[in-house]
């Protein structure tokens, strides 16, 4: 049966850093896939963080997330456009309320989200939103919700909260060139080696979670909930 999938990144890219060999993959099983991005990725890098000084560079960025789902295979991404690392400053139940209209319009049977002890102030809010919104009520449609890991944020928090441990690895072997091209749209974020965010680092990750399990090439999760019935 097919399945219907939905990613919550915080920012334009984190959807392929983290689950794009995946995204790939369930597209080419039939499954829908779909992308929300909560923020805006542009303006804390501005002198002046007011959205409208770098609305050309927001409009690039979403240009390039558009590109990106096409060529793994999910739907347009929708854009929640709060502020750009400073998701800290917006009410919790707003973004709460973001991905919860999401879940009622796309009713999704599995979610990926950010695992929460990242750097990244967004991320960690990203992965409290989705596990608030997805709580397990009667009639949900959510049967698992899987955290994935982010180059430049996951491996660089401090030891304050649990580190990633994954215990959920998917075959991306058939999908990782297709992962890496759409990272190509993303030029802006991307960086020159031995940065992690770089072409060289995301498929070495890719290469050293498929040997930790016998293939070529994989992505990690960890399980936040999984559902059989």
């Amino acid at each position: 049966m097919a399945e219907r999938v939905l990613v919550v990144a915080a920012h334009p890219d984190d959807e392929l850093l983290g689950v794009g060999g995946t995204l790939a993959r369930h597209s080419a099983m039939g499954d829908a896939v779909n992308i929300l991005i909560l923020a805006e990725g542009v303006t804390a890098r501005h002198g002046t963080r007011e959205r409208s000084a770098g609305e050309g560079d927001i409009a690039a960025l979403m240009d390039a997330a558009r590109s990106a789902a096409r060529l793994v295979g999910a739907a347009e991404p929708r854009f929640a456009g709060f502020p750009d690392n400073r998701m800290d400053e917006v009410a919790l139940l707003d973004v709460v309320k973001c991905v919860e209209q999401c879940l009622s319009e796309l009713h999704p049977s599995i979610v990926y989200t950010h695992y929460a002890g990242d750097l990244n102030i967004d991320h960690q809010i990203a992965c409290q939103s989705v596990v608030t919104a997805c709580r397990p009520l009667p009639g949900t449609s959510v049967r698992a919700i899987y955290a994935y890991e982010t180059l430049s944020s996951t491996e660089w928090a401090a030891p304050l909260e649990p580190v990633f441990a994954p215990n959920r690895f998917v075959d991306i072997s058939n999908y990782l060139e297709v992962k890496l091209r759409a990272l190509d749209f993303y030029r802006g974020e991307m960086r020159a080696f031995p940065h992690p965010r770089s072409r060289e680092a995301v498929a070495a990750l890719a290469h050293d979670r498929g040997a930790s399990i016998g293939v070529d090439a994989a992505e990690a999760f960890m399980v936040l909930r999984e559902t059989v019935l």
